[in-house]
């Protein structure tokens, strides 16, 4: 019996009582809904194999006492098929003991279900456009945006799992200053100048203006020979590089697709696929910003002042109104903002019902607006659009920070990570923490295969598994005739619980947005299993008989081997955990070997 069907069992006996009388003052709807009548592993094996607090949560609405109405649920529970005992502990604690065939059970569930097991449907006939990394193409994806992409893929993959239709987009900012500075800087570097003040620095720079001059050549365009513009310089006499010319536009018009080839590329590699790619640009050149404006003007949310166009975003919470349009005539980047999230949520293929924006840490001031500019729209801030910030990655190697990248300068790119210590590591080390808090990334760690490298750790889980199915066929021993009764020792006990913990953990991983609950749910499933792996057998383990020497040996050997049902019994055990273990890091888009 799983929680979820104990939880829904206590939720029904909880309306029994109701009918027949014998809960106070409690009515069917002070009942809370199934999911939030939560069962839970005792951290005390003493105390059975699941709690529950029904009780406590029901007892003031019942006008009673927490221990009473507890022995209420007891005297049902213990009737239950599959309960071997029901205690009452402490205020009101109701602990749970199943019989060994019914905590076995989902052990069945597992292998029938095979890699849909654990995954529902609540979130099904929602659509969520998930963005996420969004660098500017600019240059290389840095360590940011690369745990951007290890985390916003695992939570699509999660989400779906839940029944979510994820449109997975990456939105290009190709239009305002950065891309200036970044053609500015691709000049600058063709000449053999000095980069601008505010420009872009690394080997990428010098290599992407290589190769827009050859591509221009083969056109038989001769880029340099172009018309420059000096920008001058600023207050302190740095220069400012190449002004609006003929040439920079020829730099920014060539090098920007092959900047958006190159981290096309760098995401495939990283096993992260994209269904939307979406240009900044087509915001301006479709008419987008103008009509979402038009849009906000017409609910009275648009005014004009010091020759301006803002937004009045202080009338749904945000700290000062904004500007869209400046009083020259230029569109405020904000502008691209209100454009682009109408845009997502108007779409003809896929409007999105909740739009869900990744960001990083120096976006935080940005949500005040963001949310304004939802609720402007009649969405509901928070449920229509979702804002989720991350915090810093930190890389070490040998105790201290790795910065220099080899392309990038200062700073460390996607692919000197996966370079360092390969997609799998890089996926899982970056999912595994929660984006709220900042992540040190140990290049030393995640490199070794040891119990401390958690990837590894997990990993190793799954091979050993495959290992254990092999030497199950070499020994002749099969599924058939198991006895999931028999699944019976504490070391049993532990791994059928931790099975039976997953379809709640991907419920709870794709309702929180929190993919790094699937990473810690493999390591705590692998813990269990390598400890079962210990002390029960499946496979005889022969070992030479210590007091024996030389010739001898031979002839002595120690077999451990468990009765045939009971050997079966774990074999499907085993695989059962290897199913699970093998979905989970398919979730966080890592790959399950057989074979370290």
């Amino acid at each position: 019996m799983s929680p979820e069907a104990l939880s829904e069992l206590i939720s029904n006996i909880a309306h029994a009582l109701v009918a027949d009388g014998k809960a106070g003052n409690l009515t069917d709807d002070l009942i809370p809904d199934v999911a939030k009548l939560a069962v839970m592993r005792p951290k005390d094996r003493a105390h059975g194999d699941w709690a529950s607090n029904a009780a406590m949560q029901l007892a003031k609405k019942a006008g009673m006492k927490p221990h009473d109405l507890a022995e209420l649920f007891a005297a049902e529970l213990e009737h239950a098929d599959g309960v071997k005992s029901v205690e009452v502990a402490g205020p009101g604690f109701i602990n749970i003991t199943l019989d060994s065939a019914s905590a076995a059970a989902v052990v069945d569930k597992v292998l029938a279900e095979g890699t849909n097991y654990g995954k529902n449907g609540h979130l099904t006939g929602k659509t969520l456009n998930l963005e996420f990394v969004s660098a500017n193409p600019t240059g290389p994806i840095h360590i940011g945006g690369t745990r951007w992409a290890a985390v916003g893929d695992s939570m699509a993959r999660v989400l779906e799992a839940n029944g979510a239709k994820v449109v997975r987009e990456y939105y290009f900012n190709d239009h305002g200053e950065q891309i200036n500075r970044f053609a500015k800087s691709l000049v600058a570097a063709a000449h053999g100048e000095e980069t601008p003040i505010d420009g872009y620095k690394g080997a990428y720079i010098d290599e992407i203006a290589a190769r827009v001059i050859e591509e221009a050549k083969a056109d038989g365009v001769d880029v340099l020979a172009l018309p420059r513009i000096d920008g001058g310089v600023d207050k302190d006499g740095n220069p400012l590089g190449e002004g609006d010319s003929e040439q920079r536009e020829e730099f920014r018009k060539r090098a920007v697709p092959m900047m958006f080839a190159e981290i096309r590329k760098s995401m495939k590699e990283f096993r992260v696929n994209f269904d939307v790619w979406f240009h900044e640009n087509s915001l301006y050149a479709d008419g987008e910003v103008d009509k979402a404006i038009k849009e906000l003007r017409d609910r009275g949310d648009i005014f004009e002042k010091d020759g301006a166009t803002w937004f009045a975003s202080t009338k749904h919470g945000d700290d000062k109104d904004r500007v869209i349009i400046k009083s020259n005539g230029e569109f405020a980047y904000f502008a691209a903002d209100i454009a682009y999230y109408w845009n997502k949520r108007h779409r003809a293929t896929d409007p999105a019902d909740v739009a869900i924006y990744m960001l990083g840490a120096d976006h935080h001031g940005y949500i005040g607006r963001m949310m304004a500019m939802c609720a402007a729209f009649g969405d509901k801030p928070g449920e229509n659009m979702q804002i989720l910030i991350g915090q810093m990655v930190n890389v070490m190697k040998d105790g201290k920070a790795v910065r220099m990248s080899k392309r990038a300068g200062n700073v460390v790119t996607i692919d000197d990570l996966v370079e360092a210590i390969g997609v799998d590591a890089s996926r899982y080390s970056l999912a595994r923490t929660d984006y709220n808090t900042s992540v040190d990334i140990d290049l030393n760690l995640l490199a070794s295969h040891s119990n401390e490298n958690p990837v590894y750790y997990v990993q190793y889980a799954h091979a050993r598994s495959c290992n254990v199915d092999r030497n199950a066929a070499d020994a002749g021993i099969t599924v058939d005739g198991a006895d999931l009764s028999l699944l019976d020792t504490t070391a049993d006990g532990e791994v059928l619980a931790a099975l039976a913990q997953w379809p709640a953990t991907l419920t709870a991983a794709g309702d929180g947005r929190a993919p790094h609950k699937i990473a810690h749910y493999l390591e705590d499933l692998a813990g269990t299993y390598h400890k079962w792996y210990n002390v029960e057998r499946v496979v005889p383990m022969e070992l030479t008989d210590p007091e024996a020497r030389g010739a001898d040996a031979e002839a002595v050997r120690i077999a451990k081997a468990p009765e045939p049902a009971r050997a079966a019994a774990r074999l499907k055990l085993n695989d059962a955990v290897r199913t699970v273990i093998a979905e989970g890091l398919d979730l966080l888009g890592v790959t399950a070997p057989e074979k370290m």
